[in-house]
């Protein structure tokens, strides 16, 4: 179990890692201004428009493998915890050790009255 979630951790990092690298690849909305008016160069590897559907395409799919990886992650991490036994929270009540019950005082031990500083009762009604 250890080694599938250190690959499915190695494949958040990677594609987090390609989610940063495409959208600062990306060009803004308003850069397509200037190639419109012929002040930028519009002729590249994928053709005018051709980039930004492909970089925006593989952004949306490394985000997704992104999401899907830490659903799994959380997943592997939540089965890694619960034991082997595992059922529902109550079914477990019975085992909880419960304390025993306070002893009555050893017959030893002096009386409330009898304790220095305690008020002596007289008895007496006044």
């Amino acid at each position: 179990m250890g080694w599938l979630m250190n690959l499915v951790l190695t494949l958040q990092v990677l594609s987090a890692i390609g989610v940063i690298v495409l959208v600062l690849l990306q060009q803004g909305k308003g850069a397509d201004m200037g190639a419109a008016f012929g002040s930028g160069t519009s002729g590249s590897l994928f053709g005018a428009t051709g980039s930004s559907n492909f970089l925006s395409r593989t952004t949306a799919i490394l985000a997704t493998v992104f999401f899907i990886a830490t659903l799994a992650l959380s997943y592997l991490a939540t089965q890694a915890r619960q034991p082997s036994g595992a059922g529902s929270v109550m079914q477990n009540t019975s085992e909880v050790p419960v304390a025993p019950p306070a002893s009555p005082a050893p017959a030893g031990t002096p009386a409330a009255s009898q304790v220095p500083g305690a008020p002596a009762d007289s008895g007496a009604k006044k």
